[in-house]
């Protein structure tokens, strides 16, 4: 789905193959490409407390702040999905999740020191598959509200 959603929007991307770890999270894929880990943005899917689901990138070697996060979107509070209900959100599994053709609209929320970055390397929709892509870009296509919410 995220392919599709990319080329429909005309984005150049470039694709990346490695072999997932289990647990391994951004650190692996990051070692796997050589690239810096905080050039790999995860995908994140939250709830409010009401919830309704939210879809937040962030730099792989940071971690988001779900109090942080709550402020900024002027609700009471989020909390990270459990795996089975982010996959019912996203149509992904996760571990391969990305914001690119999710299966079900929600807000799109995008840590705003990704946009310092010349590249970034994304989720394309499957576990062991990354895309590189401008943060521009990702910016045009998904149009995400830029939060501050990333805790070292």
């Amino acid at each position: 789905m995220a392919i599709r959603a990319l080329r429909a929007a005309g984005i150049a991307f470039v694709p990346h193959l490695y072999s997932w770890q289990p647990h391994g999270g951004t650190r692996a894929s990051s070692l796997a490409l050589g690239v810096s880990e905080h050039a790999v943005i995860k995908t994140l899917i939250f709830e409010t407390e009401r919830g309704e689901p939210l879809c937040i990138l962030m730099h792989g070697d940071h971690e988001v702040s779900v109090k942080g996060l709550a402020r900024a979107i002027g609700t009471k509070a989020v909390s990270p999905c459990a795996p089975e209900v982010a996959d019912r959100h996203s149509g992904y599994q996760v571990g391969g999740t990305s914001p690119f053709g999710l299966r079900r609209a929600m807000p799109i929320y995008m840590q705003a020191t990704i946009r310092e970055l010349r590249q970034i390397y994304l989720n394309g929709g499957a576990r062991g598959f990354l895309i590189e892509i401008t943060p521009s870009d990702v910016e045009r296509v998904l149009a995400p509200v830029l939060v501050d919410v990333a805790v070292a």
